[in-house]
């Protein structure tokens, strides 16, 4: 069992734990890649029910396998998931969460596509942006999460701005030492790295 970091209570508040397995390589194709790295990471579906259920739902539909984690900065994070564009623009929520671009509506028929499906915000949970945890994406506007995550390298403290703004759901639990490798990777405006990185597949290890 790995070190809760952040203020949640007790373990018992995290309810079941899905752990998620992805693979990453870092070059322009897999054949002559520079790096190789998997990581395994802790989803705690007791304090962030919707954003759990679907990022598992994305990994099990394999939705994020052969997807390019498109921003990376040094000392901050590496962000991906947009498995409809693969640059920041796309990516959207698995299913009704009762969120459209943000807007709460009652039915799904409501919402004009299902590319517009967003995640209920739930990050006054406890946990906190420190290193190795799993955090999601979203607009400056709440109830704005679609598919995007972003995880915080091994060495940086907390970024404290980001405590109850965007929901952390998960954990680096191995491979957080990668996560910190490719974080330091060359990139071009808009913080792309100049040799791609590409998550080749996530599995589900237990559910």
């Amino acid at each position: 069992s790995v070190p809760l970091t952040g203020c949640v209570n007790d373990e018992s508040d995290l309810g079941e734990i899905t752990t998620v397995s992805m693979t990453i390589y870092h070059g322009y194709s897999i054949d002559n890649a520079t790096s190789n790295h998997t990581i395994e990471i802790e989803l705690y579906s007791g304090i962030a029910p919707s954003h759990v259920d679907s990022f598992v739902k994305h990994v099990n539909a394999g939705m994020y396998n052969n997807t390019t984690i498109h921003r990376v900065i040094d000392d901050f994070m590496i962000q991906g998931g947009d498995f409809e564009k693969n640059n920041g623009l796309g990516g959207h929520a698995a299913q009704w969460y009762g969120y459209c671009d943000g807007e709460s509506m009652n039915w799904a028929d409501d919402c004009s596509s299902e590319t517009l499906y967003t995640l209920p915000d739930e990050a006054e949970n406890g946990l906190r942006h420190l290193p190795c945890m799993v955090s999601m994406a979203k607009t400056a506007e709440p109830n704005t999460g679609g598919s995007q995550f972003f995880i915080m390298p091994d060495d940086i403290t907390e970024h404290t701005w980001l405590n109850e703004v965007h929901t952390v759901f998960g954990k680096v639990i191995s491979g957080c030492e990668h996560i910190t490798t490719l974080s330091e990777v060359e990139t071009v405006n808009p913080d792309r790295p100049v040799v791609p990185i590409i998550i080749t597949s996530t599995t589900v290890s237990n559910e």
